[in-house]
């Protein structure tokens, strides 16, 4: 009974969310109180368990970058990239998106891509109200990059974070077997955009004259709090990069950051906090005890066995299959449970395939398909909900479905591409 329960709950939240008949916030709260009222959660499962509990590490995450973010945004900095990026693109709209989507892609595989996005979308949204133009394509294609981007290295997506782990690889592992085909999904990821956002790029030129016309550096409001900020931030990321050394998660490093940033800014408690995505933050709450309870009654895992048991043996079906499932899972609940709860199956998997190369293509088809698969729809990964939050705020709502017709389309390209890539990687030569 508490199965039937977890998934009807779990597929009306759902089908809520896809349809915005409520908002997802509500939606996702309303789901996890049915699961916890009915006891197929309790308080323990909910808020205390690493496997079926809220993820505490995303949402201080989250929390910290948003305030610092909220300082930064002060100074003035991110409308001097503005125009940097515009003057450097030549007003041209296309070419902002794709070195918007290039910055993004990069940053996302050095920071984590919440962090990136967070930092890339005031940017943009201040580029797009400069032309004139509506920000949403612009949005969508720079998450899209992030959760490419970041499937690059260990750190840039927490789905890799968890594959490091139970795999055992390093830093220089992910880096030599996934940045080459991350940056071939870049480059068919660049070469799609003016056909998937066709129509966007239409913009006045008496806008794009008077965007050259203007100096960046007269953007800089508050040198000082930025020198502040710039410090704190290079701290910040260094805390991310040199994980395996400080041995702080990047939670712990955010919230950290953005209390060193609050007490050498002397900002006040009403000014960093309102900066803060809180409706974002309940609905990451609401879908991590719905996924939760999925996770209890074990039914994500018996998905998960379904499909590994299907591979008869064969090493290469294995690492398709897994590829494959992993994207579809991926693009219906969040990709951080579902990798976690399928790595322990994976490592299972090695254990019966003799040649090492075909045992580590396992982890890495795991990781393309459930960072490409974030992409499919907008609860896909974490990035993909937090952009939404920010389009929203702006006055630029992006609905479940418009952000979906285009991220299925970039994740069914992506794992055709990804798929050819482990083959011949790994089984070819």
């Amino acid at each position: 009974m508490s199965t039937v329960i977890a998934v009807v709950v779990f597929v009306v939240a759902y089908v809520f969310i896809a349809t915005e008949k409520i908002p997802k916030m509500p939606a996702a709260l309303a789901g996890a109180g049915v699961v916890l009222a009915t006891g197929v959660s309790g308080s323990a499962d909910a808020f205390f368990s690493e496997d079926t509990g809220v993820d505490w590490n995303v949402l201080f995450l989250l929390l910290g970058m948003m305030i610092i973010v909220g300082i930064l945004r002060r100074t003035g900095v991110f409308e001097f990239v503005a125009i940097w990026a515009a003057k450097r693109a030549k007003g041209s709209p296309l070419r902002i998106m794709l070195l918007l989507v290039l910055i993004t892609a990069v940053a996302s595989a050095f920071l984590d891509n919440v962090t990136t996005v967070l930092l890339i979308a005031p940017v943009t949204l201040l580029v797009c109200d400069r032309l004139d133009i509506s920000p949403v394509p612009f949005l969508i294609a720079e998450v899209l990059a992030s959760n490419i981007g970041g499937t690059a290295t260990l750190i840039g997506d927490p789905p890799n974070i968890i594959i490091g782990s139970r795999a055992g690889v390093a830093f220089n592992d992910f880096l030599l077997n996934l940045t080459p085909i991350v940056a071939i999904e870049l480059v068919v990821l660049g070469l799609v955009l003016p056909w998937l956002f066709r129509g966007s790029f239409s913009v006045d030129p008496q806008r794009v004259a008077d965007v050259m016309a203007l100096k960046e550096r007269e953007a800089i409001r508050d040198p000082k709090l930025l020198l502040k900020s710039g410090v704190v931030l290079l701290l910040v990321f260094a805390g991310f990069v040199l994980h395996s050394v400080v041995h702080l998660d990047p939670s712990v490093v955010a919230l950290l950051g953005a209390g060193l940033l609050v007490l050498v800014s002397g900002t006040a408690p009403k000014q960093y906090l309102a900066g803060v995505e809180w409706e974002t933050l309940l609905f990451f709450a609401g879908l991590f005890i719905m996924i939760g309870a999925l996770v209890k009654t074990g039914v994500i895992d018996w998905l998960a066995k379904l499909a590994a048991g299907a591979t008869g043996g064969n090493a290469l079906l294995a690492v398709l299959l897994i590829l494959g499932v992993s994207a579809l899972l991926s693009g219906v609940i969040d990709n951080i449970p579902y990798v976690a709860t399928m790595s322990p199956l994976v490592l299972a998997l090695t254990h019966d395939i003799p040649d090492p190369a075909h045992s580590e293509a396992l982890w890495w088809s795991l990781a393309l398909g459930a960072d490409f698969g974030g992409n499919m729809t907008a609860v896909g990964a974490s990035a993909n909900v937090v952009v939404l939050g920010l389009a929203a705020r702006a006055g630029a709502p992006i609905s479940f479905w418009e952000f979906t017709k285009k991220g299925a389309i970039v994740t069914v390209l992506t794992v055709l591409v990804a798929a050819p890539y482990l083959w011949l990687r790994y089984f070819v030569f």
